[in-house]
Formats: structure tokens, sequence, C-alpha cells
């Protein structure tokens, strides 16, 4: 491919155009078109002028195309005019989306006829008619995911009357990872721009199964009212982008935000991208997506996860314990099953099958568990169980907005405080969980000041992250909660001061359903600290939090208890009770009281009513 390349970028540099160029002012007006620009992944910035976004120079046949739209479209325009005999190298083949613009701007109708084996097979397979905007919900296991996921899915004609989204393709960007990274080497390259980022063109089938399946992932698809025309240009402009690398970033230059500049490839009268200066949220990108009046309905694949609890819903806890046998054992011979009258048995059977296939996923084919799965489906086709059907949950754009600011006013002891904060991303236990999972809080890039009574201002919080998964386990899932946070904060300190201290905190444990919508949690924590009152520059703790986390009629409550036990005698314990009120979706209420008790200083108290606007 590079051959090509470097072949075009010499072609261009010639006079091979059998036709004089248009006048300069021509040029320069179709290099401000909307359609140039979005072709070429420019930006224009007041400072710093034009610049593509596209990181590698063999998507440029003009030495400085990536800075200059007018001369990448001047060297595009001579390329057009080289020999036919070029064939697949040929500009016209290697572009097909520049090409169809500028032959209909410009009314080509003297070119080359150029033969393009290669790009009408690989074209006429994908045979495009419409797109689907696919979002897979966020997954907290997965650094790169755990703000869910946009792709495209490029159907065929016949694909919505036939069924068979499954035979269709999908248009994903991700970060190209050479090698095995782990977990938290893989989150700091992807914020530092470490990894690049390339378009692949895979079966939806696959993708389908990597979300669905494998990481347990409910799957929202939403049509694009793009005609088969716009949907045709974007595909053809993602053959121009094969193998082309980006810069890629987790917050902005990601997954979604590329694929907002394709869909404005695809109808260059859209803004969308201009919409994420700073930050490109999935769920906020699909909101844009949404708002541009692009959607005309919505489809909805939950995971197997998902499906396994509706159908193990229904079982009293005895029955859960018989699905668990039968799904180890392969079969309904147990007398505590055959006990069971036919229809309890039809749903413990259902249940048992899918706890099987569950616990398959991402395993190594086994003849046994084949062999038992089939026993399972025997039986069930025996004595089939009613058909499955599930609430569909709140749809994850409804959700509010990822970026929060708060204004809050309260006391400590006996000192009142204003404190003003920022949070750039995204939710957390007590904001409003609708399209969101009970137990999930994601927070990146938090800043909270105080300002006390007589002007005296403090930092009171700078943190960098806070993830914490509470998932519930029951009968037949035990999935680990999990929680992680780190970055700088004020604690009780000598002299009854408050201090500001560096830390990194963890801890691992687990999370009960103790009614529909009642959590209770308990986790192990270990935290590592920088505090100038301590000897040492680093002191490490053991510790615990727990808790219970209600959502009620008003919003949700959180009732938390925690310690940390350092190694240096210094032992510091919290109490707190926090409740929102969601008066909007953009808008919430929280009141919170918090007693922190430590061996440096008293107990303190503090008490705080505090406003939360979430906006993008």
């Amino acid at each position: 491919m590079l051959t090509r390349f470097l072949w075009l970028a010499l072609l261009a540099c010639t006079s091979l155009n059998a036709a004089s160029l248009p006048p300069p002012a021509t040029v320069d007006r179709l290099a401000r078109d909307p359609n140039w620009i979005a072709l070429g992944h420019y930006e224009y910035k007041q400072l710093r002028g034009w610049r593509s976004y596209v990181d590698d120079h063999r998507f440029f046949l003009a030495q400085d195309g990536r800075y200059q739209p007018a001369a990448e479209l001047t060297a595009t325009l001579q390329a057009l005019y080289a020999p036919a005999s070029l064939g697949d190298r040929h500009a016209q083949c290697v572009f097909p989306a520049r090409t169809r613009w500028l032959r209909t701007a410009l009314h080509l109708t003297d070119l080359p006829t150029v033969e393009c084996p290669a790009f009408e097979r690989w074209y006429g397979d994908i045979a495009a008619h419409s797109a689907v905007l696919v979002f897979p919900a966020a997954y907290l296991n997965s650094p790169s995911s755990m703000f869910g996921h946009t792709l495209l899915r490029i159907d065929q004609a016949e694909t919505q009357a036939d069924n068979t989204a499954l035979l269709s393709y999908a248009i994903n960007f991700g970060a190209y990872v050479e090698g095995s990274d782990n977990s938290m080497l893989y989150a700091w390259k992807g914020l530092a721009g470490g990894y690049p980022g390339l378009f692949s063109l895979v079966p939806y089938q696959q993708k389908l199964a990597e979300y669905r399946s494998l990481e347990n992932r409910d799957l929202w698809e939403y049509q694009l009212d793009l005609t088969p025309e716009e949907t045709g240009r974007l595909v053809e402009h993602v053959w121009e982008l094969q193998q082309i690398r980006f810069d890629y970033f987790f917050f902005d230059e990601n997954c979604s935000y590329r694929l907002l500049e394709l869909l404005q490839v695809a109808r260059p009268s859209l803004r969308l991208t201009e919409q994420f200066p700073i930050t490109a949220i999935p769920t906020d990108t699909v909101k844009a997506v949404k708002a541009a009046g692009l959607v005309r309905r919505i489809d909805y694949r939950p995971s197997r996860e998902r499906e396994l609890l509706a159908r193990a819903a229904p079982l009293s806890a005895d029955e859960q314990a018989i699905a668990e046998q039968v799904a180890s054992v392969g079969n309904g011979e147990a007398p505590a099953f055959t006990a069971l009258p036919q229809d309890r048995q039809a749903l413990v059977l259902d249940t048992a099958y899918r706890l099987d296939r569950y616990r398959a996923t991402g395993q190594a084919r086994d003849s046994k568990r084949s062999q038992r799965s089939f026993a399972l489906l025997q039986a069930i086709n025996r004595n089939p169980p009613p058909a499955l059907t599930l609430e569909r949950p709140g749809l994850p754009e409804d959700g509010h907005p990822s970026r929060t600011w708060e204004l809050g006013l309260g006391t400590r002891d006996d000192r009142a405080f204003a404190e003003y904060g920022l949070r750039m991303a995204y939710h957390d236990l007590n904001d409003n969980a609708y399209g969101f999972p009970l137990g999930a809080q994601i927070e990146i890039g938090g800043l909270k000041v105080r300002q006390y009574e007589g002007g005296e201002w403090q930092l009171q919080q700078l943190n960098l992250a806070t993830i914490r998964s509470l998932s519930p386990r029951n009968a037949l899932l035990k999935p680990w909660s999990w929680q992680v946070t780190g970055g700088l904060e004020r604690v009780p300190g000598k002299h009854g001061d408050a201090v500001l201290v560096s830390h990194l905190n963890g801890g691992a444990g687990g999370t009960w359903q103790l009614t529909p919508q009642l959590l209770g949690f308990a986790l192990g924590t270990a935290r590592v600290e920088h505090n100038n009152d301590f000897a040492g520059f680093v002191a490490p703790a053991l510790g615990f939090d727990s808790g219970l986390l209600w959502r009620n009629s008003l919003g949700n409550l959180r009732l938390e208890a925690s310690g940390d036990y350092f190694t240096n005698g210094e032992a510091r314990r919290q109490l707190s009770l926090t409740q929102q009120w969601e008066l909007s979706p953009t808008l919430g209420l929280r009141v919170g009281a918090q007693r922190d008790f430590s061996h440096l200083a008293g107990p303190t108290n503090e008490v705080m009513l505090e406003v939360k606007w979430y906006h993008y």
C-alpha cells in the first residue's frame, strides 16, 4: 500500500493532467467547501490555521497537504488525470470519494477511464444501502470501553426486511495496540495519545459476539436516516482510510469523534464534530446524532448476562440452586429437579442452559461442555419455556450529560464555606441513575475549591480518576466488586487543620442486591498516601469501605462507612450520608452529612447543600 501512495505523490508533483487546472479562486472556494473539509478531516483554528486530523503522510498527495486544503485539492486534481494504465494505483481507485465529489463539483467529463477491480470487488461485497449507529453500553472492566463505545453497521438493501443484520459489516475505529500492554499502561497511553488509531471493516457478527457475549454488554442500534447515496459515499471514504493512522485519545479523538467525521462525509451539511471541542464521550455523541434528526428507529439487544438474570428472576432461591446444579451436569435427573412441576422445570432448564453458555464465554471449545449443552437443548425442546420478555432499560443518551458544574454551601464544624466544583466526566453513585447501571461510578478530572468565611481559599480536591464497580452477587453469578481512585484530597491533620495529600486507593469485595432498589456492599481497601504530617515520604494503609445504596423516589441515597489504618499508627475513619434530589435530567440538589475521626485530630463534622448542573 505504501508503494501506491508513493506513486501518487510522484504523479501529483508532475504535470500529468491533460487539462488545465481551474482558476485559483475556484480552487480556494472548493478547498473550503464542507465536502472537501470532511474528506480531508480538516479543522481550522484561529491561531494555528488549517490542520488535518489524519496523522499519516500516505493520505496526502501534496507535501503540505495536511495543512493546506487547497494544495491537496490541486494535487488530487493532477493525479486524477494520470494515465489509466496505473490501474488500482490510480488516484481514482485510491480516492473514490474524492473523485466522485470533484467530478461533480467541477463537471469533469474528460477524466481518463480507469478500471479499479480491487475497489469494485470490495465495494460490491459490502453492497452499502443504509447505516446503523451501534452503541455498546459501558463496560467498567475494560479501560477503553468504560464510557461505552460506538461503531457503524452498514446494511444491504434487504437487511431490514430479511432480518439479516448478522451478515452486515461494521466500521470500527480503535487504538492499534502492538504487544500485550496491561490495563494500567493501556489506560495511560490512551490518555496521552500513545497509540495510533485505525479504521477497520469487520463482519458485524464478530463485533456483536465481542460486545454482547464476551463483554456482556447491552447493545443499542440507531437506524440512521442516510440515503443509499450518502451511505455509499461514507463507505467509499472508508476505503480511502484503510491502514491510515490517526492520533488516538480516549477523551476527544476517539471512536465516537471519528465516526462523527464519517457522518459528515456522508452528509456534509451536518455540524457534529464542532460540538465537541474538548471531550467526546460516546453517550454525548449519540445525543448529538439524535438531535441532528438522523435517527429513524432504535433497537435494543440485551447482553447474555441480562437475559440470564431475566430468565432466572421468577425462580426461587432453591430453584436457582437446582438450575446451577443442572447446568453443571447437563441433565435433569436430580430428584430435586424431577419433583418440580412441568412449568417450573421448563424455566429451570432454560436458566441452566443460559448459565452454561454464559460460563463458556471466552473459553476454548470443550467436547464435554458441548455434549452437556446439546442435552440441555434437547430437554428444552421437549418442554419449552414461555418466551423471554425483557423490560427495555432507559436509553443511554437520555441520561444526564457528562460534564458537571457544582456549587455548594456548608459548614465544617463552626466554619462556613462555599464550594465550587467542575467534573469533566461523568457519573457517580448519587447521580441520576436513568440510563446508567446502579452501582457504577466513573469520574475523571474533578476539581473542587473552597472559600471559607474570611476569604480563605483552599484546593479541596483534585480527582484524577475514580472508578467503582458494585455489581451484585447472586446464586448464579458472583462478580467481584472493586474500586480505584487517585489524586489530591484534604484529610484531617494536626492542630485541627485539613491537610492536602496525594493518594492512590483501591479495593475489592462484594455487593449484594438486598431489594430491587437497594444494594449493600463491603470491600477491603489498600491506600498509599503522601502526607506532610507523616515522617515518611509515603505511608501505606489497609482499611475497609462498606455501605448501602438506595434508589428511592427522590433520587439516590448513599450511606457509607470507611476506614484506613496506617502502618505508622494513624487511624482514620469516615461516616457519610448523601441524598440527591433529581430536579431534572440536567439539575440535581444534593445534601450530605459527614463525620471524620482521626488520631491526629479530633472528630470533625461537615454538612453541605450542593447544586449540580449537568451539561455538555
